[in-house]
């Protein structure tokens, strides 16, 4: 690979991140900050970097991460997710690995929505028999 930039998308929940990666010395962007002033809690900034440390390339390629909506953990699932997408590009061999931890497929999981006469999405108010 040359200096060329390579371009995916990760999504999970409704957060939706798109991942610049290019060859350089491990540094990681998200939203054009550095990773551990993004996300405050080190789990989060663990799931990030996940499909890096399974490929050991974690101080051989940039990340420069952009990413919108969702909460902290969902806007961190997408960037693992897009992550793991751009190294596919970058290495078509990782797929085997990539495919076994799960990185690749994406997390279809939604907030279910509120259903009417219900208090929540399934909790329903208390039945009296008598």
């Amino acid at each position: 690979m040359s200096s060329e930039r390579l371009y995916a998308t990760g999504r999970r929940k409704t957060s939706s991140a798109r991942i610049y990666l290019s060859q350089g010395d491990g540094s990681i962007t998200v939203n054009n900050k550095k990773l551990a002033d993004y996300f405050g809690r080190e789990v989060a900034q663990m799931l990030v970097k996940q499909p890096l440390e399974l490929c050991n390339l974690i101080d051989k390629v940039d990340i420069n991460a952009k990413v919108k909506g969702g909460g902290s953990f969902g806007q961190a699932g997408a960037i693992r997710h897009g992550i793991s997408r751009a190294l596919l590009l970058y290495d078509e061999e990782l797929r085997p690995q990539l495919k076994k931890a799960g990185f690749l497929t994406r997390d279809s999981r939604k907030v279910e929505r509120k259903k009417p006469g219900l208090k929540k999405a399934r909790k329903s108010s208390q039945f009296s028999k008598r």
